[in-house]
């Protein structure tokens, strides 16, 4: 069982163009895994609108690996935190051996504190050490999408988007985030993408994952994909069609 997913959607892939190479991981989102993993998520009112069933995620067999993922992440952490310290090392060096970059999304469908993680290493010599995984790859860029404004104690080597909610009773977690000058993305429902929202540039996140490289202070806008498509929940932003004059 891998944790990590290398070149299998078509969104990290585009990465490779700009000299990035992106593993990701895809655990089973929300309490689909038996405990909750997605904390806001209710009130974001992201749940019917979520990607796992958008890409591969329509197919058995992924869904049954993001819940082996994820129980295993669950019932011993220590054995993930390993597993996932030996495939994010691989990743290092196939990147390096092929002249890239190697970057980590750990929450590719979850919104876990990974930075408030902290598991045993085996070092040299059988010297054991608690360490976070960011400590660990203190070289490598991390970064993730969160609906949790407050994770202000981030190591320096991990970046995090605020993903915005249109959802009233969420609209106070988006205020905490601009004022906090957070980098931001939003789902729209057409592609056509509006030139700004909430008074803030929107740019094109759709053109790569590498959230990391855009701007503080701005807005990243994601047209709505797989079941987010058909959002009736407030998730999705509406966007108003061009006229043709």
């Amino acid at each position: 069982m891998k944790l990590l997913s290398i070149n299998q959607d078509s969104k990290t892939i585009k990465g490779l163009e700009k000299g990035y190479l992106t593993g990701i991981m895809y655990l089973a989102p929300y309490t689909l895994g038996g405990k909750n993993i997605c904390p806001f998520a209710k009130a974001a009112g992201c749940i019917d609108a979520c990607l796992n069933t958008a890409g591969r995620g329509i197919f058995n067999n992924v869904q049954q690996a993001r819940l082996n993922r994820t129980k295993l992440f669950h019932s011993d952490i220590n054995a993930f935190m390993n597993k996932l310290a030996v495939e994010i090392e691989a990743l290092e060096k196939t990147a390096i051996k092929n002249g890239l970059i190697p970057v980590v999304r750990l929450n590719g469908l979850s919104d876990i504190n990974w930075e408030d993680i902290r598991f045993n290493y085996e070092f040299i010599h059988n010297k054991i050490r608690s360490v976070t995984i960011f400590e660990l790859f203190s070289d490598i860029q991390f970064y993730d999408y969160t609906k949790n404004p407050n994770r202000d104690q981030l190591p320096k080597n991990y970046d995090l988007t605020f993903s915005y909610s249109n959802k009233p009773e969420f609209q106070k977690f988006n205020e905490i985030a601009i004022k906090k000058g957070m980098r931001l993305s939003a789902v729209f429902s057409d592609k056509n993408l509006p030139a700004y929202f909430m008074n803030l540039p929107v740019l094109n996140g759709d053109e790569s994952d590498l959230t990391f490289l855009a701007p503080k202070n701005s807005i990243l806008g994601l047209y709505a994909k797989g079941k987010a498509k058909k959002d009736t929940g407030g998730f999705i932003i509406k966007t108003i069609p061009i006229l043709a004059i």
